[in-house]
């Protein structure tokens, strides 16, 4: 079964920059509506008028809207279904990350983490999903990581959020199905675009030939979400590692990732000294 992309009334949360951007040019020229979804306005109208430029005859909606403002949700997705009715594709990408020792983390920045990667998924899903299943026609795509397959020191939180985005996922998947909805999960690994920014990289490791590009990242996302899988990873050495640890046991996973675990501490501490 393939998701209804085509002459589809698509919502993209998270569309002002990096993989929600690329996704949002991806179903540009096969959306017959566009609804995109960010706090940044003045980016998600550059990213209209690009879009209306390319594409005359899609009509695009830009909602600038903070996610973990519930009452701001409950309003533009009543507008949303006024002007729109009900939405065909909704793609889940707005999240964000951080990089450090879960007990050196700002409580308010691990707390906001929690709200956008999963409560305000779950509940955009949940507003949404409904019509779909009674039309029987509809499709989820869910932006996950690759750390909502593993684990890793320094990344106790947001791959916490990736495991509920994982598990959310796939059960409901199976869920709907039978009914005629597609929902498929996105697992990438390291993507050019501003995460390592805002989780606040201190280790100074580059990923080397595991980045891809967002666009790249965008490309295969859609063409798997379009085919019906039910999960896609980008980018072919991701895939690689991600399999070896699905068959790697994980005691020897924690003697692995737990030689890593001193080094990581080591150095934000001297980052911390740094300033």
């Amino acid at each position: 079964m393939r998701a209804p992309i085509d002459g589809s009334v698509a919502l993209v949360t998270g569309a002002s920059s990096g993989i929600g951007a690329e996704i949002a040019r991806q179903l540009a020229g096969r959306a017959r509506t566009l609804i995109i979804v960010a706090r940044r306005r003045d980016r998600l109208d550059a990213l209209a008028a690009e879009l209306g430029d390319a594409h005359p005859e899609l009509t695009i909606d830009v909602r600038a809207c903070d996610l973990t403002d519930r009452e701001a949700v409950d309003a533009m997705l009543d507008a949303v279904a006024t002007e729109h009715g009900t939405v065909d594709i909704l793609v889940n990408n707005a999240g964000f990350g951080d990089i450090g020792l879960f007990e050196w983390a700002p409580w308010e920045k691990t707390e906001q983490m929690l709200e956008l990667n999963v409560r305000a998924l779950t509940y955009l899903t949940h507003r949404l999903i409904k019509p779909m299943v009674e039309q029987k026609r509809g499709g989820i795509l869910n932006i996950s990581s690759g750390l909502g397959l593993s684990f890793m020191p320094g990344f106790a939180s947001y791959a916490a959020t990736k495991h509920f985005v994982s598990a959310f996922t796939e059960s409901l998947r199976l869920e709907v199905k039978p009914l005629g909805v597609v929902v498929t999960q996105a697992c990438p690994g390291p993507v050019a675009t501003e995460f390592e920014k805002v989780a606040g990289n201190f280790t100074g490791v580059d990923p080397g030939p595991l980045q891809i590009t967002a666009r790249r990242c965008a490309r295969a996302v859609v063409r798997g979400f379009a085919r019906g899988k039910a999960m896609v990873i980008p980018g072919v050495l991701v895939k690689v590692l991600l399999a070896l640890g699905a068959i790697t046991p994980r005691w020897l996973l924690r003697v692995i990732y737990g030689l890593g675990a001193g080094w990581f501490r080591r150095r934000q501490h001297k980052a911390q000294q740094l300033g």
